[in-house]
């Protein structure tokens, strides 16, 4: 038996027990802020909004809420972040901000430079350890805690720039990973590789040597790499070489429109365990098997929750000056909510740019839902990300049709609008039309608004197929291959430049 790895189970189910015990409530998110206003009350954020004045107020979240304004990117950088990036101390947190993460967004989005404090990499750390001690639910035998985990990301090289250094998130926690976990840690220098073509040959001829008994990364190209791992040594399953994976780690997109094409390459029986890691901080994980995410509140983040509706943003999904905001305490289930996050890495009141719903208030269990400015609605008919990726799978349910990639475009039609929709397939399908109106009826059912307004100015469903090849090559012209990038779900402004790239393709 595996003697390090009996005594890391041990240790796992003790700590998880330990973890198990801690009341997560209201008084702990303000405990939270006391912490973060408290410690930035002397940079500059913290002396304009007076913080120590807030501090001495009776109702220290109320005075918070009313004396600092809400923070989208463009606005907390040009009013504080640019002096961060000019090497300038004690803007919005406390000393010099040494590391700044590249968002890795959607094809679509260009990336947005994000502070990562070292207050910020230390809670990420401790988060990911909880999500590790979260493990003990899953009853795995003690010889997994002995194998390596592949983290599938970008690459680990930082730009060094003038004042700071530049990266993906997973490249700057890379740099700060624990002696201890070199060990388990693939794919090692591959991981430094910039091109994504490249890194993908390398960790296929390295697959034979390595162990595998975790693996992280978004879905996409995840699977990408195990079907190149699979083909290059004419395997069945990718457990004809890793036997012992057992945990994939994912976040960013839904990852139901996947699970069919990945359950297609294992073996055996794979445990699926969602993150919600951002470059802005570590907000969620699930903690228990077949539950959703759980918010991390007491680990450097404040929360406050904007209702996703027409009073708080603008039809193109942007907020408007003095949006609503509600605390933990006082959302609904089964409501969208934007996030405000207030942080250890310097954000104050700042607007994240997901969508979550409540799936347990209880709990505070949440589902993401989309992006504030990643849904369609033309004309009142308020389709989200999340009605978008659920018609999908259902239509591939019940079609038995492997859709791995999709986006729409709201588009004039007739004088009035139409939904065009992009699905990416490498299955053969014989009826296009019996799809279109299987998918048109399968969101009138999810959405109200969606079937009212089929009835009215929205008059028709376009769906067009597409190889899956073509949505990654997309994302290869737009610098947005590998990594944590994803493609938009909404195709929004770009869509005459996609149209026009679809046209070229298929032809």
């Amino acid at each position: 038996m595996a003697i390090v790895g009996t005594i890391l189970h041990e240790v796992i189910k003790k700590k998880k027990s330990n973890l198990e015990k801690r009341v997560l409530n209201i008084d702990i998110q303000q405990e939270t802020l006391h912490k973060l206003l408290h410690k930035a009350r002397n940079t500059e954020f913290g002396q304009n909004f007076k913080f120590s004045e807030i501090l001495k107020t009776d109702d220290i979240v109320k005075s918070f809420q009313q004396n600092l304004p809400v923070y989208d990117y463009e606005k907390l950088y040009t009013d504080y972040w640019h002096k961060l990036l000019e090497g300038k101390s004690n803007i919005t947190w406390p000393g010099k901000v040494k590391f700044f993460g590249l968002t890795s967004g959607t094809a679509n989005d260009s990336s947005k430079r994000v502070p990562l404090t070292r207050d910020m990499i230390k809670s990420i750390r401790r988060t990911g350890i909880r999500q590790l001690l979260s493990l003990a639910e899953l009853e795995l035998p003690p010889y997994f805690y002995e194998k390596s985990v592949l983290m599938l990301g970008g690459s680990t090289t930082l730009v060094k720039m003038e004042k700071y250094f530049e990266g993906d998130l997973s490249g700057i926690l890379a740099s700060r990973l624990p002696f201890w976990f070199g060990t388990y840690y693939k794919p090692g220098v591959i991981a430094k590789e910039r091109d994504w073509n490249t890194k993908l040959d390398k960790i296929v001829k390295k697959a034979r040597e390595w162990d595998i008994g975790g693996i992280s990364g978004v879905p996409a190209w995840v699977q990408i790499m195990m079907e190149r791992i699979v083909d290059y040594y004419g395997l069945s399953t990718i457990h004809d070489i890793w036997p012992n994976f057992r945990v994939y780690t994912h976040g960013g997109v839904n990852f139901e429109p996947y699970k069919k094409s990945f359950e297609k390459l294992m073996g055996r029986e794979v445990f699926y365990m969602e993150t919600y890691l951002a470059s802005e901080g570590f907000l969620a994980y699930q903690r228990k098997k077949d539950h959703p995410m759980q918010l991390v509140l007491d680990n450097g983040i404040f929360f406050e929750f904007i209702p996703f509706n027409a009073l708080n943003f603008t039809p193109e999904g942007k907020m408007v000056e003095q949006p609503q905001t509600l605390l933990i305490d006082q959302v609904k289930e089964n409501e969208d909510y934007a996030i405000l996050i207030t942080t250890n890495a310097g954000t104050w009141r700042y607007l994240i740019g997901d969508t979550i719903r409540f799936a347990s208030v209880k709990d505070f269990e949440i589902v993401i839902t989309g992006r504030t400015k990643h849904f369609l609605s033309l004309c009142g008919e308020h389709l989200s990300v999340d009605n978008m990726t659920r018609a999908i799978s259902i239509v591939s349910e019940k079609l038995n049709i492997g859709i791995k990639e999709f986006t729409v475009a709201g588009i004039p039609h007739q004088k009035l609008f139409a939904h065009k929709w992009y699905l990416g397939t490498d299955q053969p399908v014989a009826d296009l039309e019996g799809l279109k109106k299987l998918l048109d009826k399968t969101l009138a059912v999810l959405n109200d608004d969606y079937a009212v307004e089929r009835k009215a100015a929205l008059k028709d469903v376009i769906v067009e197929i597409l190889p899956v090849k073509a949505f990654y090559d997309w994302m290869k012209i737009k610098g947005k291959e590998g990594g944590q990038h994803k493609f938009p779900r909404v195709i929004g402004n770009h869509y005459v430049e996609w149209d026009e790239f679809v046209r070229q393709y298929l032809n």
